[in-house]
């Protein structure tokens, strides 16, 4: 833990002496309390890499469900061909199962280490890495507000009633913020092919597991942990926020709420609809093929007195000429 104690005190004693230099007080709750959400922010600064591994394996996961469900109605029979095959299709997708614990996992050293650091600096004035004695001392002694010590527990609250106020507030925030945050996952960036199956189901576990986790656990958290905890989660929120509305998942909810408002941002920006037409020349029709028009039916009289055959041929008529032997039969 001691290269975690100084790459962790480092950072938060950088952001305490930044404060103290703009006119906070070295010794305040308040300094303290920014100095650790300034630790949570550069902390998840570090870890973006690793958050846009988590979600493209996500997404990888998400679009390769149809084929793991074909694959388990393949070889159900066979638990150990169907491990094979499906590590196969990781390998082959480039997907990594486990990518998605990446930065929760990654977060837990540091967590445990300003747990610890904060915990013996607040009972016991103990120096860890750059958080001199002077320094811990400082920090065991700092009150939020003026009367709420950054070292008290929701549990361990020496009978001050704001200590159980502000606890039971992050407690509440740290849970609700853990849980949208995995409900915003699987209600907007995941397709409906994934809402079922073994991925799904661990989603769904997550969703109610661990709030729980983090409720009861939290209760025993120092005040200032809890800052650094549910800092973390806003900013977890956020960052997921944003990768969806901007980047979505193929097929999923998000993806086309975000084809609605990229077709209504063009219409907005774009010219007037009459404007936009284009002008085209006029081209000439291809002629269209003659149709034969059908004879009209005539009587005899009318035939007699129009001197026409039904083709609209003239029929000879008597001029005085002689008529062939042909034309009197």
């Amino acid at each position: 833990m001691t290269p975690l104690y100084y790459a962790v005190s480092a950072v938060m004693v950088s952001w305490h002496w930044l404060l103290s230099q703009i006119g906070f007080d070295p010794d305040g709750g308040s300094t303290w309390a920014l100095s650790i959400v300034g630790l949570t922010l550069v902390v998840r600064a570090a870890l973006i890499p690793l958050f846009v591994k988590q979600i493209k394996s996500s997404r990888n996961m998400q679009l390769i469900q149809p084929k793991v469900k074909e694959l388990q109605k393949k070889y159900g029979h066979d638990r150990e061909r169907l491990a094979q095959e499906t590590m196969q299709l990781y390998r082959e997708s480039g997907t990594n199962p486990f990518a998605s614990c990446l930065p929760i996992l990654m977060q837990m050293p540091i967590f445990l280490s300003l747990f610890r650091m904060l915990d013996q600096a607040a009972k016991k004035g103990k120096a860890h890495g750059f958080l001199t004695t002077d320094l811990a001392e400082s920090f065991g002694q700092s009150k939020l507000f003026g009367h709420i010590p950054l070292k008290l527990t929701f549990v361990n609250n020496d009978g001050n009633a704001g200590v159980m106020v502000v606890a039971a507030f992050l407690v509440l925030a740290m849970t609700a913020t853990t849980f949208m945050t995995q409900r915003q996952l699987m209600s907007k960036n995941m397709p409906a092919d994934a809402l079922t199956g073994p991925y799904a189901q661990q989603q769904k576990m997550l969703l109610y597991v661990l709030p729980v986790v983090f409720a009861v656990g939290g209760v025993a958290f120092p005040i200032g942990v809890l800052l650094y905890w549910t800092t973390s989660n806003l900013w977890t929120m956020g960052q997921q926020f944003y990768v969806i509305r901007n980047n979505p998942a193929p097929g999923t909810p998000a993806f086309f709420a975000k084809q609605k408002r990229d077709a209504a941002k063009g219409a907005k920006h774009g010219e007037d609809p009459v404007e936009q037409v284009p002008t085209v020349e006029e081209t000439p029709e291809a002629p269209k093929p003659a149709v034969r028009q059908q004879p009209k039916k005539q009587s005899r009289q009318q035939r007699k007195k129009g001197g026409a055959t039904p083709q609209g041929r003239p029929q000879p008529t008597d001029r005085g000429e002689p008529h062939s032997q042909g034309d009197t039969a």
